[in-house]
């Protein structure tokens, strides 16, 4: 098993563009470039809470198992 990144599908769901992320979340914006566009980018934790916190879910919403 791998694990996906939703965090591109859980913001477009609740209407944030990858600016507004980046400024609610005070994540640099080319990380969350990265993380939408990179499959195998792997953002720290910290990263991950700062985003869970902006889009207001948890950090187990941001990821799924996928078969490898």
């Amino acid at each position: 098993m791998a694990v996906r990144l939703k965090v591109k599908q859980v913001a477009k769901e609740k209407g944030f563009s990858m600016g507004r992320l980046s400024r609610s979340s005070n994540v640099a914006y080319n990380t969350i470039k990265r993380i939408y566009d990179e499959k195998n980018y792997s953002p720290t934790m910290n990263t991950m809470m700062r985003i869970a916190k902006a889009l207001d879910v948890s950090i187990a919403e941001l990821v799924e198992e996928v078969e490898d």
